[in-house]
């Protein structure tokens, strides 16, 4: 099977769709300050979005890894299971970083506020998902697959600014107290 990396990189509707409205760039994996995990455990940037923030995988292995998300102002959490979890929250929900409260009224909120200025947009996003082979669930089941993520699994996957040695903050907790 191939590597999904390699079909967003060959499959031209679904690299355009993950760069906007996803914020998904595998040009971008170089993250701006020297990181590691708490844990020890490999940490490899493999995308990035335009406003600095880094996707990496966690572990060793390859698409299957865990995926943690860290912005560009000190915020990290751990968002996804392997590649295609991800991809798929960047489809159905690209505008996962603004549902602080991860309910889908707030998500169908933002699509709308999308879809003024993209009116094809969900198709668009459909042909990205059948270009890379992927099923698309609904808003509210990647929504509650984040926050479980980002809770249950996510403290397991601490990222520490390595020259100070201070832990990043918590997305999820940065969220929740805007």
């Amino acid at each position: 099977m191939e590597s999904l990396i390699a079909a967003v990189r060959e499959q031209e509707d679904a690299a355009d769709f993950l760069a906007w409205p996803g914020e998904f760039d595998l040009d971008r994996g170089d993250h701006v300050e020297e990181v590691h995990l708490a844990s020890g455990a490999a940490l490899e940037g493999f995308a990035g979005d335009g406003a600095g923030g880094t996707y990496f995988f966690c572990g060793d292995g390859g698409e299957e890894r865990p995926i943690l998300y860290a912005d560009s102002e000190g915020g990290a959490a751990l968002i996804a299971v392997g590649l295609p979890e991800l991809l798929r929250l960047l489809l159905v929900v690209p505008w996962w970083r603004d549902c602080q409260a991860f309910t889908d009224e707030e998500s169908r909120e933002l699509e709308a506020e999308h879809l003024e200025d993209t009116p094809d947009l969900l198709t668009l996003r459909d042909r990205a998902a059948a270009a890379l082979g992927l099923d698309l669930p609904a808003p509210a089941q990647v929504l509650a697959r984040l926050r479980e993520v980002a809770t249950k699994m996510g403290e397991d996957f601490v990222l520490v600014f390595t020259p100070e040695g201070h832990p990043y903050e918590p997305l999820l907790t940065r969220w929740e107290n805007r």
